[in-house]
């Protein structure tokens, strides 16, 4: 008998992590940390529900920290088996465990040194050594590989991020799909998802379950930075690291090339943005085949002839309020932690700034906040008042919206038996679920945290 169990996503948009269970063995399909609401963040803290070193291997679907951020903590507390994703996924997310150690020893620092924690004394949920154990652990691929004798793996390109991909896995007989995350279909780097196979059951996210993405109003976002700049302000953009950061140098690059926006010095504030912004140069060079052709042979699609690289924490306070009009990028994208904070605690109290959300905020994260319109934000451990412009583009989102997860499931050769709606919102969730069974006549389920199926 062949089992899946939802250990996380089910109910929320963050820690996706999906346990298959055949005759003795086991496999995790993500293994992602909770973010957000301190109701889910506490769920990182909690026993995870079965000895993870009975688990035979993991499967990560690509190198975002909620789904695969977890990883150090699974191998501190028992998990010593293979780590199977794509070489990308491989190089991307060794650079996302180090940046996570990092930041979760710094955070109990500050918390210590803060007193505002409710731990006594403050700890890391992992630190460094667990994330190089965990990064050991990977075994990259791009073909199919066999887990056991009954079951096989194999990634296909998903296109939301480099390396990304959605699994499908052959159970003796019986095939699971597991979407990750779905890129878009215009994704400015990136080429499309390819189609699905045919599949006998489907886990498909639902970031943008309920969602259109409009397309990018290139116009509009020269005439926010230009009127920025005009009075004297800087332009803080709070991005993912990986993926995102280099396709807002991309939209830069063209903007100013262009003429659209004047020469403004831009920072890149975050050391793990700037490690994946070498490993995305280094697709480039190699002609990746995840890029999309036009992007390979020309001239550096990241670099607008402004590009600052920020590398110490010296530099980095030195910009933390450059003093004059420039734009500044760094992470992270939802400003839950990391060097943007500092920024974000000298630019927010001023009117003539403007801070630029790209992509989904999850409920619960500074970011949302600053987009649900809070009027001042607490950062390490005080209130800093919200003056500075805020704006929200979800037009730079990497996943697929509610139209495009749609038109993807229908490229499917055959009706799956059942779709499990994850990785959203439950208004998201919902709402997928429901256009799922209306319009393709297909079975949809919104699962609950822990509920177990028969595949």
């Amino acid at each position: 008998m062949s089992t899946l169990t939802f250990l996380g996503a089910a109910g929320t948009v963050t820690g996706s992590k999906f346990l298959l269970e055949h005759d003795r063995q086991r496999i995790l399909l993500d293994c992602g940390m909770f973010q957000g609401e301190a109701q889910w963040r506490r769920r990182n803290w909690e026993e995870f529900p079965i000895d993870p070193a009975t688990l035979d291997a993991v499967v990560l679907t690509h190198a975002h920290l909620d789904h695969c951020g977890y990883l150090p903590s699974l191998v501190r507390q028992g998990f010593h088996g293979p780590v199977i994703c794509t070489p990308s996924t491989a190089d991307v997310a060794a650079i996302v465990l180090r940046d996570a150690a990092h930041l979760q020893v710094e955070d109990a620092q500050h918390a210590r040194a803060g007193g505002y924690s409710r731990h006594d004394p403050p700890q890391p949920l992992f630190d460094s050594e667990d994330a190089e154990l965990a990064i050991r652990l990977f075994r990259p691929t791009d073909s199919r590989i066999d887990l056991a004798d009954s079951i096989a793996v194999r990634l296909y390109r998903a296109g939301h991020i480099l390396g990304s991909a959605f699994t499908v896995l052959d159970v003796d007989g019986r095939r699971l799909l597991v979407s990750g995350d779905l890129g878009r279909q215009q994704h400015p780097l990136l080429r499309p998802p390819e189609l699905p196979p045919a599949v006998d059951t489907v886990l498909v996210e639902s970031t943008y379950g309920n969602r259109h993405h409009q397309p990018l109003d290139h116009a509009g976002l020269a005439h926010l930075i230009s009127t920025t700049a005009a009075r004297g302000g800087v332009v803080l953009m709070p991005a993912f690291a990986i993926d995102r950061t280099a396709v807002l140098l991309h939209e830069l690059t063209g903007l100013m090339r262009d003429g659209l926006i004047p020469h403004l010095p831009v920072y890149v504030n975050s050391p793990m943005a700037l490690a994946a912004l070498n490993v995305y140069r280094a697709a480039v060079t190699n002609k990746s085949p995840e890029l999309r052709p036009e992007i390979i042979g020309g001239p550096d699609p990241f670099d607008p002839g402004t590009l600052r690289l920020v590398h110490s924490v010296e530099e980095s306070m030195r910009i933390s309020d450059p003093g004059r009009p420039s734009i500044v990028i760094s992470a992270s994208g939802m400003a839950t932690g990391g060097r943007v904070l500092y920024h974000l605690a000298r630019l927010l109290p001023g009117k003539r700034n403007t801070v630029i959300l790209p992509g989904f905020q999850v409920p619960g994260t500074r970011g949302r906040a600053l987009l649900d319109g809070a009027r001042a934000v607490k950062i390490h451990g005080r209130y800093v008042p919200v003056r500075a412009q805020i704006v929200g583009l979800s037009e730079f989102s990497a996943h697929a919206d509610a139209d495009e997860l749609l038109a993807w499931l229908a490229a499917s050769p055959r009706p799956p038996e059942t779709v499990y709606v994850v990785h959203g919102e439950d208004h998201a969730r919902a709402e997928l679920a429901g256009r799922i069974h209306t319009e393709l006549d297909w079975t949809a389920v919104t699962p609950t945290h822990l509920e177990r199926v028969r595949l």
